[in-house]
Order: C-alpha cells, then sequence, then structure tokens
C-alpha cells in the first residue's frame, strides 16, 4: 500500500483574498481588468513586432519571447480567480493544482532568465556597440532563448515530480491565490526536508545567479555611460535601458518580498500581493514600459493596425 499513490487529498481551497468578502466583486473586476489589459498591450507587441521587418533585431527578439511569456504568466492563475470568485468557490482540484505549480514556476522562470538576456543585450549594445552585429548573431540570440526555455520546462517538471510523492492528509487549505510550492509543502504529512533543500538550491540557481547578472552588467553599463562626455549621451544611453531596468526592479522586488522571507512568513496575504506583482501586474505593464517611449515600436504598431483595418474592409 505504501508503493501507492498515498494521496488523500482530491482537492486544495485557495483562500487567496477570502478575508474580503465584501471586495469580492472589486477583485474580480481588479484581475479581469488587471488580464485583458495584459492580454490585449501583449498581443499588439506580438504584432507590430511580427509585421515590421526593422524590428527584427536581437532586442525585439527578447522583447516579442517576453511578450510572450507575460501572456501566458497571468494565464496560469488569472482565469481560475476569475472562476472562483464568479462561482463563490475556493477549490481547485490535485491535478490543476500541480498543473497550475508547473506553469506558474515555468512562466516565471522563463520571465526571469529573458530579463537577464535582454540585460547582457543593453550590456553589449552600450559598452561594445561597434561589435553589436557581430556578437550578437542569430545563432547566438537563438540559443540565449532556448537554454532559458530547455531549463524553465525541466526544473518545475523535476518540483512537481517530487511533490507527487508527498502524502497529503486532511489539509489542504491554501492561503494563497494560486498553487505556489511553498504554500503546497507546508500541508504535506509526509518529510519536506528534501524538497525545501532542492527549493533553495535552485531559488539560488535561477533567480540569485541571474540577479547577479544583472548586476554586473548594470555596473558596466553605468561606468561606460559615465565616460560619455555629453550630458545628452548620457540621457540617450541611460534611455535604452531604462524600461527593461523598471521591470527588473519590479519583478526582483516582489520576488525577494515572496521567496526570501523566512518560511513562517509564507502564504500571508502579503505574499499574495507580492505575488500579484510579479504574475499579473508586471505582464500587464510590460508592452507600456516598453513602448510609451519607444518610437520604432509605436510606429510599426500604427502601421499593422492600419493595414488591419485596410484589410478588414
Amino acid at each position: 500500500m505504501e508503493k501507492e499513490n498515498q494521496t488523500s487529498v482530491s482537492e486544495f481551497l485557495l483562500l487567496g483574498f477570502s478575508s474580503w468578502p465584501e471586495q469580492q466583486a472589486h477583485l474580480f473586476a481588479l484581475f479581469l481588468c488587471l488580464y485583458l489589459t495584459g492580454l490585449f498591450g501583449n498581443l499588439l507587441i506580438l504584432l507590430a513586432i511580427s509585421s515590421d521587418h526593422r524590428l527584427h533585431t536581437p532586442m525585439y527578439f527578447f522583447l516579442a519571447n517576453l511578450s510572450f511569456v507575460d501572456l501566458c504568466l497571468p494565464s496560469a492563475t488569472v482565469p481560475k480567480i476569475l472562476l472562483n470568485t464568479q462561482t463563490q468557490t475556493q477549490s481547485i482540484s490535485y491535478p490543476g493544482c500541480l498543473a497550475q505549480m508547473y506553469f506558474c514556476m515555468m512562466f516565471a522562470n522563463m520571465d526571469n532568465f529573458l530579463l537577464t538576456v535582454m540585460a547582457y543585450d543593453r550590456y553589449v549594445a552600450i559598452c561594445h556597440p561597434l561589435y553589436y552585429s557581430t556578437i550578437m548573431t542569430q545563432h547566438l540570440c537563438a540559443s540565449l532563448v532556448t537554454a532559458p526555455w530547455v531549463i524553465a520546462i525541466l526544473n518545475p517538471l523535476l518540483h512537481t515530480l517530487m511533490i507527487t510523492r508527498l502524502h497529503f492528509c486532511s489539509n489542504n487549505v491554501i492561503h494563497h491565490f494560486f498553487c505556489d510550492i511553498n504554500s503546497l509543502l507546508p500541508l504535506s504529512c509526509s518529510d519536506t526536508s528534501l524538497n525545501q533543500v532542492v527549493v533553495l538550491a535552485v531559488v539560488g540557481l535561477i533567480f540569485v545567479v541571474p540577479s547577479g547578472c544583472i548586476l554586473a552588467s548594470y555596473s558596466l553599463i553605468i561606468s561606460a555611460v559615465m565616460k560619455i562626455p555629453s550630458a545628452q549621451g548620457k540621457c540617450k544611453a541611460f534611455s535604452t535601458c531604462g524600461s527593461h531596468l523598471a521591470l527588473v526592479i519590479l519583478f526582483y522586488g516582489a520576488i525577494t518580498g515572496v521567496y526570501m522571507s523566512p518560511s513562517s512568513n509564507h502564504s500571508t496575504e502579503k505574499d499574495s500581493a507580492a505575488s500579484v506583482i510579479f504574475m499579473v501586474a508586471a505582464p500587464m505593464l510590460n508592452p507600456f514600459i516598453y513602448s510609451l517611449r519607444n518610437n520604432e515600436l509605436k510606429g510599426a504598431l500604427k502601421k499593422a493596425l492600419g493595414q488591419s483595418k485596410i484589410f478588414s474592409r
């Protein structure tokens, strides 16, 4: 019997923001607005980049991948939030919970990797502008995206398979709005020490190392920009990476608040609020941060929308 699947829990309860029952309608409207805005904005960025050959450059190639990930990341959680809020239920099936955890981890990891790759791209563009086209070849760009995708797919698969071996008893209450691994492990009746060690090790490799690479890239970028004699040249150089830096601060700030805090503080409303920032708000803000001051992207978008109107007639 012990070799069989010992899971006795068939579903989990996502409490999320259930402590605010009078605010459920407002939360539904908020999540729906954020989700649709992010969905529409990221689709527009993909449309603009794919339709204009002038944007087929490394920077926009990475941005297109980021927009695709930012389409998928909130899609792993928000539809379930909206459904549960609308039906006034809090349940999610055991397989559904594991699937949600897997896809949330996969797309969050990929978001993290892409921000690191884009930091390297900005480093090459600012610190080695004469060699940019030589360094950032199509082969390198493809490798910088393919390798992270492989890691992002395999890493959550490891955690998911390890969780399937755990025994869950009567406690099935998750004090979060989605199935997060730090919320699931405390519910298990089994020994989760190995799972926790693997989680800590992966956090070090998946988040600390890339964040260190981003810091190193921006240290070199700032050093190079400060050597530019004219103030106008400095502003122009900083403007090319300002949008990316804003997303980095938003993403890593929220990640730090959730996963770098003591385990006793997990699964709280504070964690839920921080998770909303990097899983829902950041993907929604991406199109605005990158397009509002980007004339090339705005021009391509106007051109693409203009062609769409012509074909629709």
